[in-house]
């Protein structure tokens, strides 16, 4: 299927769609990662899991469109521009 198949943003969304997916994936790891450590393989991880991770990224999210201004600022300091 070609990219031009379907409906796609406008790259003014790029910005935030970025952070979006950004937050989607990591969140899933980590919290993953971290129920996995306090509850081990069960039945119960399985039920804790999703919740963990919705409630992470609810948080993530919000706080990568606030804070990815300062990373790139700050990357920008110690990262010498493109010759």
């Amino acid at each position: 299927m070609s990219s031009s198949t379907y409906p796609r943003l406008p790259a003014r969304y790029a910005g935030v769609m970025m952070p979006f997916f950004l937050s989607i994936l990591m969140t899933f790891v980590v919290s993953g990662i971290s129920t996995l450590k306090a509850l081990g393989l069960t039945a119960e991880f399985l039920q804790t899991w999703p919740g963990a991770w919705a409630l992470s990224w609810v948080v993530a999210f919000p706080t990568l469109l606030v804070v990815l201004p300062v990373v790139r600022r700050l990357v920008a300091l110690v990262v010498a521009p493109p010759a």
